[in-house]
């Protein structure tokens, strides 16, 4: 039986990535908040940390490991980030 906590964590973790993938992508983030320069830039780079970060714990919650980890994070970023 696993404890409450990681039971609560990872149902915050699948509604976080349901949520990041319905929402808007970082670069349409900014431009919808009409971001530009180094507001535009200091926004992407935290969105994109952020993006890597819960990519990341996807990506161990497949259980992926080595290069398909890296990979699906990699596509997972760029998706989040967007063109």
């Amino acid at each position: 039986m696993r404890p409450i906590k990681y039971t609560f964590a990872a149902s915050i973790l699948i509604l976080a990535t349901q949520s990041w993938a319905d929402g808007p992508t970082c670069n349409a983030a900014a431009a919808e908040k009409k971001l530009a320069g180094a507001a535009k830039t200091s926004f992407l780079k935290k969105c994109e940390k952020d993006a890597a970060a819960i990519c990341d714990l996807t990506a161990s919650e497949k259980k992926l490991a080595g290069a398909a980890k890296s990979s699906f994070t990699k596509k997972c970023v760029k998706g989040a980030v967007g063109a």
